[in-house]
């Protein structure tokens, strides 16, 4: 059974599951290489900036989780990793205050976001949306931007992104080996910090 204790076990170890759907069952992973974002070198595309400055999305946290975990995790042509008892894992961790939601809402309907666990000092972005058919196009890059803003505020010391890819790669993420991903988890997990700041202002979220 994959409940919030476990799931928090898994993430202090460097390790996440995943549903597989073809041998349907769920899986334990822990890459090495990992992915991770520096914050001292996080890049924003000039493009993307531009966009920002328009300020086109209405930025929330944790109002919506649910609603943002099952949108990332739409049926779609190639699977999900994503199963019922997993699910509810992450729904209880949300309930617990180990889960988090970065929404990005246009004229009061969620069209882009992303979710991720929070343990100690680091973070663990799991999974993003957008609706560009609704209006969100770039809603999930800006709530990755806004969210780095937000850990580097707050003091967070990691952002975990598990694997490089496309949509990544444009704001210049890294890898490191296992053993110091490890060594970086393991100092993270002993600073607690707060997903909201004491003026209870979240970067550029209202």
């Amino acid at each position: 059974m994959i409940d919030g204790d476990l799931l928090l076990r898994l993430y202090s170890t460097g390790c996440f599951p995943m549903w597989d759907p073809d041998e349907e069952e769920i899986s334990v992973f822990r890459p090495d290489p990992r992915a991770v974002i520096e914050f001292d070198s996080f890049h924003v595309p000039r493009r993307l900036q531009s966009r920002m400055r328009s300020r086109p999305f209405d930025l929330k946290s944790d109002v919506a989780f649910e609603a943002v975990f099952d949108a990332c995790h739409e049926r779609r042509s190639d699977g999900s990793w994503m199963c019922p008892e997993l699910r509810d894992g992450y729904l209880e961790l949300f309930e617990r205050g180990f889960a988090h939601s970065v929404e990005a809402w246009l004229d009061g309907n969620l069209v882009g976001g992303l979710y991720g666990v929070h343990i100690g000092a680091a973070f663990m972005a799991e999974s993003k949306f957008s609706r560009p058919d609704q209006g969100g196009a770039d809603a999930s890059k800006i709530c990755l931007v806004e969210t780095v803003s937000h850990l580097i505020s707050a003091d967070f010391e990691l952002l975990d992104v598990q694997f490089v890819n496309p949509h990544l790669e444009q704001f210049g993420i890294c890898e490191i080996g296992a053993v110091e991903y490890d060594q970086r988890l393991q100092a993270a997990l002993a600073h607690p910090r707060n997903w909201r700041t004491e003026s209870g202002r979240f970067g550029g979220f209202s």
